[in-house]
């Protein structure tokens, strides 16, 4: 192989084989760690109505397992960077799904409704440390060549388990009641914990940068105050200030600890270094990953109101219909990873975007008559779309970062998604509000009004990807990808 004067010549085929085979024991057991973590994140969607009632708790009170979750990760996704440089990967693994363990431990035994929402913020600050630790390892370990088909397996983690999530969910309460789903994630995740402590390596020096303990006091209040205005969206609009202080707070100290950020950085100190923002090849798909990680985690959100409170059906069937469009990507995000490693992002991300929004507009006109073989089957053309576009864009927009920028490039990205979810679902829930109480207002009750005032959600989600469609179309391949 011939190469420049002065340059190192790329790695053979064969070589880049051999450290694939070497990395893919640690990345699997990350990415396993990661799935159960993700599906986690939504496996008590379905769940709330019975922790209602064993609680005698209201849904407001209900809602902070999932507010309290997405305010935790929020928080704690930021410092990731710092924590991948400082400590060994083994040593983030252990801590994270140590915390992890302990939480659903914490939440299967819970007697009363606080004890179960500790539980979960320790769950979410074991998800927050995995999910940066996932990414950076992949981008770092995986050879350029195959980066698009590690990427897929990545993709898949992140966009499949929020998916089958009510489903795997609406399976065990159904047979083994709601302690289960959280003793389920225990006995898993110590599988799970065994044998990455045995595959994860130590080969990494740690670069022994201090803590900025003003960096870590600032990121509190910036992202937790954005997730909490997001997370009490519909409370905002019915009057409620507090949501209101939320973001004035969270927008303040953001802006500060951006200022700090960026002085901090230029002596390598920074908690979280925003210099990949500044590379128009990252700050591109990650506007499209966000878009996409958006609508995704909204639709799932709203579709099962409207099939449970619209159409009457059951939580198990509401769970089985949405499991073909997260069960589709475990088989295209995988093909779209290999494609992406001959042919780049340029010939998949126009018609991924272009699926996604073709799967959201086309559910605007659902009514009271709309078949669930049609949601189904609209929900799974979505599914394609996001697995098309997360796997080319993770790859596309970590790939153009140098490799001391990976830890922090995973973070800001990883933080991007949970701002982006809590945005998503917080905007396509109060459209559902609005949609609602128009049909309402128009003289429709009951699962009437539900059922016809879908419209609002859906058009808004088509014109959110719709956006991530544009965008699209002035995203490059990475320089080393070209």
């Amino acid at each position: 192989m011939s190469s420049t004067p002065g340059a190192a010549a790329r790695p053979s085929a064969a070589e880049d084989r051999a450290t694939l085979r070497a990395a893919a024991p640690l990345i699997a057991v990350l990415a396993a760690a990661g799935l159960v973590m993700i599906l986690n994140e939504t496996v008590l969607s379905v769940a709330l109505p019975t922790l209602m009632h064993e609680f005698s708790i209201s849904a407001v009170a209900a809602q902070w397992l999932s507010t309290g979750f997405l305010l935790t990760m929020a928080v704690v996704i930021p410092t990731t960077g710092f924590l991948m440089q400082r400590l060994r990967t083994r040593t983030v693994f252990a801590t994270s799904l140590g915390l992890f363990l302990t939480g659903s431990a914490i939440a299967a035994i819970a007697p009363v409704f606080p004890v179960i929402l500790t539980g979960r913020v320790v769950q979410a600050a074991g998800t927050a440390m995995m999910l940066p630790l996932l990414m950076t390892t992949a981008v770092r370990e995986a050879p350029m060549r195959y980066r698009g088909t590690v990427m897929g397996l990545i993709s898949v983690v992140i966009s499949v388990a929020p998916a089958i999530g009510p489903t795997v969910s609406g399976l065990v309460i159904d047979s083994l009641g709601w302690r289960w789903v959280f003793w389920l994630m225990v006995l898993v995740g110590g599988v799970v914990t065994a044998a990455g402590l045995v595959l994860a390596r130590d080969e990494r020096v740690p670069d022994p940068v201090p803590l900025d303990i003003a960096s870590v006091a600032l990121s509190v209040p910036a992202f937790g105050g954005l997730v909490y205005f997001l997370a009490v969206l519909s409370d905002v609009l019915d009057g409620d200030l507090l949501g209101l202080i939320g973001l004035a707070v969270g927008l303040v100290a953001l802006v500060l600890f951006v200022l700090r950020q960026r002085r901090l950085a230029a002596s390598g100190r920074a908690l979280l270094d925003l210099a990949p923002l500044k590379l128009r090849g990252f700050t591109l798909p990650l506007s499209v990953l966000s878009a996409t990680f958006a609508v995704m985690i909204g639709s799932v959100m709203v579709l099962p109101i409207y099939l449970q409170d619209g159409l009457g059906v059951s939580v198990l069937v509401t769970g089985l219909l949405l499991l073909p469009g997260g069960l589709i990507q475990v088989f295209v995000a995988p093909v779209v990873g290999r494609l992406y490693d001959t042919y780049g992002p340029r010939p998949l991300i126009v018609p991924g975007t272009a699926l996604l929004a073709a799967g959201m507009w086309a559910l605007v006109p659902i009514g009271p008559d709309t078949s669930t073989a049609y949601i189904a089957g609209m929900y799974t053309v979505f599914g394609i779309g996001v697995a098309v576009v997360m796997t080319t864009m993770m790859s596309t927009g970590l790939g153009a970062l140098p490799p001391p920028l990976y830890p922090h490039g995973s973070a800001i990205l990883n933080t991007a998604q949970q701002l982006a979810g809590a945005a998503g679902t917080a905007l396509l829930i109060a459209m559902m509000t609005v949609g609602i109480r128009g049909r309402a207002e128009a003289g429709l009750v009951g699962a009437d009004a539900v059922s016809g005032g879908m419209a609002p959600p859906f058009v808004l989600a088509g014109i959110v990807a719709t956006l991530a469609l544009v965008l699209a179309l002035f995203v490059r391949a990475p320089r080393s990808d070209s």
